[in-house]
C-alpha cells in the first residue's frame, strides 16, 4: 500500500516557488518602469541676463586719472640746541597758527650765554675806545716831534685789532641771541600737528637735531597724478597747432575735477599748477600737480582720489553702464547676446567714463545686445535668456 503525502507536499512547494519568482519579477519590473518615467536628467533652462543696446548721446572730452594727495609743505620741528625739554605747548593733532610756541627747551643756560657775550662785547668796546684816543694822541704828538713812529705804529696796531675784537664779540652776541631763540620751537605756518615724538624732562637736540614734532600745510593741497604717453601725445593732437608751447605739454593752471573714493562724481575743483620737464622712461609717464582747496581741513595727506580732466567741446559717442564693462589681461570687454541668444565676448576700446557711463569708441555697433546685469550667470558659448532692460522676466529673446 503506498502513501499520497509525499508527492502532495512537493506539488506544494512547487507552486510556492512559482508565487515568489513572480512576485521578484513584478518588482522588477514596477522599479524599471519607475525609473524610465520619473527620474531622467533635465538640463536646466538658459539663466536669464538683462540686455540692452548701446546709447548714443553727447559726450565731453575727459581724461580719467586716479592720484593722491600730498601736503603743501611738511616740516619736521627740531631741537635746534641741547638742553632739558621743559614744556609742550599744544594738543596733539591740533592745527596750530602760524607762530604759536610749541616747544619750550630750558632757557637759563643760553640766557647766560647771551649775557657773558654781551659783556664781552662792552669790553671790547671799552678796549677799541682807549686805542683810538691814544693812537689820535701819538699821532698828534709825533707831529710835534714829541713822539717816536714806533708808539704811533703800536697804537695803530692796538686800534685795529680792538676794532676785529668788537666786531667778533658782536658775532658771538648774535649766536647767543640766536640759540636762545632756538630753545622755543614755533609753528612755521598753519598747519596740523603731529603727536610728540619727545616728552617733556628728556634731553634733547645733544648730538644731534631731536624731531620734536612734525606739522603739515594741508591747505591747500597738492594732488599729484600721472599721465600716460598715449594720453598725452593724444591731448597734443586736439590742441591748437600753432600754440607749440601748449602742445609741449598740458598747460598750468587748467581746472580738473577730484573726486574721493567715496563720493559719487568730482565735487572738488583743482588746479593744474606743475607738469615735469619729461617723460619718465621707466614707466613711459610724466608726473603732473594740481592744488586743492582744503578751507576746512577735511580732506589729509595721502588720500586716494579720482581726477577727471575735461577738454573744450563735445561730441557724439555710443554709451554703456559702467557696470557692463569687464576687464582682464586682454583689456576691457563687454559680453554681447546674439539672435539666438548665446553669449561671446567682445573686446571694446573706451574713451571717457561720463556718469557711470563708459564711452564706446571701438567694437560695438548701435543695434547690439549687451548684457548689462547677470554677467556672472553668463558663459561665451553658451545660450541665455535675454530680457530686455526695463521689460518683463516673461520677455521673450532679443
Amino acid at each position: 500500500m503506498f502513501s499520497v503525502f509525499p508527492d502532495h507536499a512537493m506539488h506544494e512547494q512547487s507552486a510556492f516557488l512559482r508565487i515568489r519568482l513572480l512576485a521578484v519579477l513584478g518588482v522588477i519590473g514596477f522599479s524599471s518602469v519607475a525609473c524610465d518615467s520619473g527620474n531622467s536628467y533635465k538640463p536646466p533652462p538658459p539663466p536669464n541676463v538683462t540686455v540692452s543696446h548701446p546709447q548714443r548721446d553727447q559726450v565731453v572730452d575727459a581724461i580719467e586719472f586716479t592720484g593722491n594727495t600730498q601736503a603743501f609743505y611738511t616740516v619736521q620741528l627740531r631741537a635746534r640746541v641741547d638742553g632739558y625739554l621743559e614744556k609742550v605747548l599744544f594738543k596733539e593733532g591740533d592745527i596750530v597758527d602760524e607762530g604759536k610756541t610749541l616747544f619750550l627747551i630750558q632757557q637759563q643756560s643760553y640766557i647766560a650765554k647771551v649775557k657773558e657775550a654781551e659783556a664781552n662785547l662792552l669790553s671790547a668796546k671799552a678796549k677799541l675806545m682807549h686805542s683810538e684816543t691814544e693812537f689820535k694822541r701819538y699821532t698828534g704828538l709825533m707831529k710835534e716831534e714829541a713822539a717816536a713812529q714806533t708808539d704811533v705804529d703800536h697804537w695803530h696796531y692796538e686800534r685795529d685789532s680792538n676794532r676785529a675784537a668788537v666786531m667778533a664779540n658782536e658775532a658771538q652776541l648774535d649766536i647767543a641771541k640766536l640759540n636762545l631763540s632756538y630753545t622755543t620751537v614755533k609753528a612755521p605756518f598753519r598747519g596740523k600737528a603731529s603727536r610728540r615724538y619727545a616728552d617733556p624732562g628728556n634731553v634733547v637736540g645733544h648730538g644731534e637735531e631731536t624731531v620734536l614734532a612734525e606739522i603739515n600745510k594741508i591747505d591747500p593741497l597738492y594732488v599729484y597724478f600721472t599721465i600716460s604717453e598715449r594720453d598725452l601725445l593724444k591731448i597734443r593732437e586736439t590742441m591748437n597747432q600753432s600754440d607749440v608751447a601748449r602742445r609741449a605739454k598740458p598747460s598750468p593752471n587748467m581746472p580738473i575735477q577730484v573726486g574721493l573714493a567715496n563720493e559719487e562724481g568730482y565735487p572738488h575743483e583743482a588746479l593744474l599748477d606743475y607738469a615735469d620737464i619729461q617723460i619718465d622712461p621707466s614707466t613711459g609717464t610724466m608726473q603732473l600737480r594740481a592744488t586743492l582747496s582744503n578751507p576746512d581741513f577735511r580732506l589729509l595727506p595721502g588720500l586716494f582720489v579720482r581726477i577727471r580732466a575735461e577738454k573744450p567741446g563735445v561730441h557724439d559717442g555710443l554709451l554703456v553702464p559702467e557696470d557692463a564693462v569687464a576687464f582682464d589681461q586682454a583689456g576691457a570687454y563687454v559680453l554681447v547676446v546674439d539672435a539666438q541668444g548665446v553669449v561671446s565676448r567682445r573686446g571694446v576700446g573706451l574713451g571717457a567714463l561720463d556718469h557711470k557711463r563708459y564711452e564706446v569708441t571701438t567694437g560695438l555697433t548701435d543695434d547690439e545686445w549687451v548684457i548689462v546685469n547677470g554677467q556672472m550667470r553668463a558663459i561665451p558659448g553658451k545660450k541665455v535668456t535675454p530680457i530686455k532692460q526695463g521689460e518683463s522676466q516673461g520677455s521673450a529673446n532679443p
